[in-house]
């Protein structure tokens, strides 16, 4: 159905009650600034979120890496241990091997701890077995057998250690 000339010159007049209607558009802006400003808190948690969840993939990423890189570590100590009979410059050879991974894993907040002679704690070592020592005091880590570390001041591998008796 086509409006006529009537219909459309009535739609163009104002409504009959012009402040009501102002009102009700000044409520439909406040309401619609209200829902704007609670999206752009929403979007920036979101933000905020996804930031921290790929810093931390990034960070487990990384700590996989850094303790595969440490097994390799281990593997130069105790080929270093064993160098009976081995030409002094191949053993020379591996001491700066170990001492350049040692310095780049540091360089990444990566350092070993000490274990011998410090009391046993579960959070920090990993008793692997206990030992009678007539020299130590019962509780105390005799032995270090693998290497801990820890990464920027937190744990990134426990210690493998014999305990005294």
């Amino acid at each position: 159905m086509n409006p006529t000339k009537t219909d459309i010159a009535l739609n163009m007049l104002p409504p009959a009650d012009l402040v009501a209607e102002i009102e009700k558009l000044n409520e439909e802006i406040l309401l619609e600034r209200e829902r704007n400003l609670y999206a752009r808190a929403d979007f920036q948690n979101y933000r905020r979120r996804t930031e921290k969840d790929i810093g931390k993939l990034a960070q487990d990423a990384m700590r996989g890496i850094i303790i595969s890189l440490l097994s390799i570590v281990d593997d130069m100590e105790s080929a270093l241990l064993n160098t009976n009979g081995t030409k002094q410059s191949f053993v020379n050879g591996m001491k700066n091997i170990h001492t350049k991974y040692l310095t780049m894993l540091e360089s990444y907040g990566v350092t070993p701890f000490t274990c011998v002679k410090m009391p046993f704690d579960y959070n920090l070592h990993e008793a692997v077995s206990v030992v009678n020592r007539d020299d130590c005091e019962s509780g105390t880590v005799v032995d270090e057998l693998r290497r801990g570390y820890l990464w920027n001041g937190e744990l990134l591998r426990v210690a493998q250690v014999r305990v005294a008796e």
